[in-house]
């Protein structure tokens, strides 16, 4: 905040931050084409969040600003811009290498003919990007010859012929990602001749299987290629991955979750032939046994990450043998291998003492014991997932001397109390998220020791802790950097608690509000005079009126998502207004489906043709406790 506030002792100290500034995040599009004037210096630009951006506002903005120093844009999720809106980008800067499109679900062809004029682009996400078929994806390939990252994930009208047009014309790609396409085999023996690729994501790719990646192992980027995700892919088998190993003996990631149920002979003697270089192995989803185990362990001594997410068959002695050989290990991911007990843990903190993320949800054996082993052996510990474990105020007690902890998640708690959290408090100063969804136990005392002892939080859920009132949220007001706050189902807070937040958290960017019922006008009447950088707000079932949701959704310039199921207090006109008032920014809208015939066809229409996607849902009106 300091740093921002510079420009503003001087001219000269405004002088100087715009000859140096290299990067802008624009959160509103109105003083755009100030800011780009301002600042010639720019080298990436960030537009993702620039509510209502348009290719009018856009060009506009472009026309008179000297952008010839600007190589990176990011117009994730702006919906509003187009093929216009991109043929002005591209032109206004003539060095752009790296664009960013993810999300723009109503982006097609004309939009990658667009920036295929961008012939030095040398990274684009089309991530999502459900308009572009081959025919854009052949503009891209032809116009960036120099391409090396690329995604094309979700896009689904893209065939094993744009693929292939693609590989011919860019082979200087060393990323790509493929995930949720309908391509086949014929892809991967196109893909295959990249010889500079490092990086292939394939998720979810359902029509590719063994016979995909043997072609590939025979390709010539054997030497090159590092990272290979078949996640997901359901025809491929142990078999498969033993071939793609058997071809490229220098893969150091290898993402193979809940792709086959068994891990076969043949590609357990192929692991073992990268054990000088892997170093990332995910099975989340297999059947594993602890011979298994044991023998990735002594294959594979240079692993720093282990997934093994809702594995059956992982057990303390498999865990024991594992670690026992892979003493680097910094990620562990044992979600839902609920037979690991405080064994497991004594061997992780024997053996893996660089260790860094620890997942244990739903391990429900483990207890404070093992968790003692893992805070005093462990000094580097930087984020655990404890959700469901039923962990107790002496576990927290324990963790808390991890000073280095920066994420903990402890939902579904109910043992722990004011006085586990206040040893976090107490000691975890540089912690960033907390998660204490349904910890029942917690009251405001505790949210008093958590805005004492951890200022530096960004993320917190406190849905479900029914005992928090408005006192509690009169302490969060002191969380400054605070940008995710989710409240859902605190029956006792009221928009008195609301107003203490939003007056503090200046940041706060997603507010869940959902099923707080004595939230009334006041809580939104607060949120549109403080809240100004909130882009994501759920109230449904909330006690609001039309007035008040009209003011919210015209005052708040930067919201794009907004879910308000069963308003009840709301009426048709109130709808109505509101909606009109955040018409052009709103890009996702949550509301039921009874709606949809009684408000006008008029508006309906103008959010959509504004590239707002309204999610109608047919839910019963029904009050639930916070238990």
């Amino acid at each position: 905040r300091d740093r921002k506030a510079c420009r503003l002792v001087s001219r000269a100290f405004a002088r100087a931050e715009a000859a140096h500034r290299r990067a802008l995040r624009v959160l509103r599009r109105e003083p755009l084409p100030r800011l780009l004037r301002a600042f010639p210096a720019l080298e990436r630009l960030d537009l993702s969040a620039c509510a209502s951006l348009d290719d009018a506002s856009l060009a506009a903005a472009l026309a008179g600003a000297d952008l010839g120093t600007v190589r990176q844009v990011c117009l994730a999720r702006a919906s509003g811009v187009g093929w216009r809106g991109l043929e002005a980008l591209v032109a206004a800067c003539p060095r752009l290498e790296a664009v960013d499109l993810s999300h723009c679900v109503g982006a097609g062809d004309r939009e990658a003919a667009a920036l295929a004029a961008a012939s030095g682009l040398r990274e684009l996400n089309l991530e999502k990007c459900l308009g572009v078929t081959d025919m854009g994806l052949a503009k891209v390939a032809v116009g960036c010859p120099r391409l090396e990252n690329l995604s094309f994930k979700w896009c689904r009208e893209i065939s094993d012929i744009g693929v292939d047009l693609l590989v011919k014309k860019c082979r200087e790609l060393r990323s790509l990602d493929i995930s949720y396409l309908k391509v086949s085999n014929e892809s991967l023996r196109s893909i295959s001749t990249l010889e500079k690729l490092e990086e292939l994501a394939m998720v979810a790719c359902s029509c590719i299987d063994d016979e995909g990646l043997e072609l590939l192992s025979r390709g010539s980027n054997s030497l090159q290629l590092q990272s290979v995700d078949v996640s997901r892919c359901d025809h491929v088998t142990s078999q498969g991955l033993a071939s793609l190993i058997d071809g490229h003996s220098f893969l150091q990631k290898l993402y193979a979750a809940d792709s086959l149920h068994e891990i076969g002979q043949d590609f357990l003697s192929k692991l073992v032939t990268l054990k000088a270089t892997l170093a990332v192995l995910r099975l989340d989803g297999f059947e594993v046994s602890s011979s298994l185990l044991s023998a990735i362990g002594e294959g594979c001594t240079n692993l720093v990450e282990i997934g093994l997410s809702k594995c059956n068959g992982v057990t303390d002695e498999g865990i024991s043998s594992l670690v026992a050989c892979c003493s680097y290990l910094r990620t562990i991911d044992l979600t839902c291998c609920n037979l690991v007990t405080n064994n497991s843990l004594d061997s992780i903190a024997d053996n893996c003492k660089l260790l860094e993320c620890l997942r244990l949800e739903s391990c429900s054996s483990i207890n404070e014991k093992g968790l003692e082993r893992i805070a005093s052996c462990c000094p580097n510990l930087k984020e655990i997932d404890l959700t469901d474990c039923g962990v107790n105020d002496e576990a927290l007690h324990h963790l808390a001397k991890c000073s280095e902890l920066l994420i903990l998640k402890l939902g579904l708690s109910s043992s722990i109390s004011d006085k586990g959290l206040g040893f976090i408090s107490s000691k975890c100063g540089k912690l960033i998220e907390l998660d204490l969804y349904r910890c029942s136990s917690i009251t405001d005392d505790g949210l008093a020791a958590l805005a004492n002892g951890c200022k530096k939080i960004k993320l917190l859920n406190l849905c479900y802790c029914n005992k928090i009132t408005d006192s509690g949220l009169s302490h969060l007001g002191a969380l400054e950097e605070l940008t995710n706050l989710e409240l859902r189902c605190l029956v006792r807070i009221t928009g008195i608690g609301i107003s203490s937040v939003v007056t503090g958290c200046k940041s706060l960017v997603e507010l869940d509000l959902k099923r707080c019922y004595s939230v009334d006008d006041s809580g939104l009447w607060a949120l549109a005079r403080y809240a100004l950088n909130l882009r994501q707000l759920t109230i449904s079932y909330c006690q609001v009126t039309g007035l008040g949701l009209c003011h919210l959704l015209s005052s708040l310039r930067c919201l794009q998502d907004v879910k308000m199921v069963h308003l009840s207090w709301v009426s048709i006109e109130g709808f109505e207004m509101a909606l009109r008032a955040a018409c052009g920014r709103l890009k996702k809208l949550k509301i039921l489906s009874g709606l949809k015939t009684v408000l006008s066809p008029d508006l309906l229409q103008l959010l959509q043709a504004c590239g707002c996607r309204i999610r109608w849902v047919n839910k019963p009106l029904v009050y639930k406790d916070a238990i």
